[in-house]
């Protein structure tokens, strides 16, 4: 695994951070994640964002590409598309847990399946999101 995406500074000055996602568990082609639904997520209605839902997805899929990726690979999304199923209404200690499931695994690319669920395991969205893996330039 390459520790450098993993590293505390390089997530909370990222969106990642901003959203308040946290990795749970990361095994054998599989990301389990969470994301509080508050301000930072919910819609002026008071319930979950649906591109709050979109950014969790390509996130865990694209974290979970990465732990793929050698030392000079890095992965870019190239598209993600979703289904929004249920809402969820935010509060304090709500959370959806995403669940991200590797489906291609290529060379230059990878596709996931995400879905999110409330914390009652209620499905409320499910994504597919794909990769492309290029040379980390920077």
């Amino acid at each position: 695994m390459n520790e450098k995406y993993k590293a505390k500074e390089l997530i909370d000055h990222s969106m990642m951070g901003f959203l308040g996602i946290e990795i749970l568990a990361e095994e054998n082609g599989v990301v389990r994640a969470r994301m509080p639904v508050n301000d930072r997520t919910s819609q002026p209605f008071g319930r979950l964002c649906g591109g709050a839902s979109l950014a969790l997805a390509e996130i865990i899929a694209g974290y979970g590409s990465f732990l793929y990726c050698e030392e000079n690979q890095i992965p870019v999304g190239s598209s993600v598309s979703g289904n929004h199923i249920s809402s969820v209404k935010k509060g304090e200690n709500v959370y959806v847990h995403a669940y991200a499931t590797c489906l291609h695994r290529g060379r230059n690319t990878h596709v996931w399946n995400v879905d999110i669920k409330s914390d009652e395991g209620r499905l409320v969205c499910t994504a597919r999101v794909t990769n492309f893996v290029v040379r980390d330039i920077l």
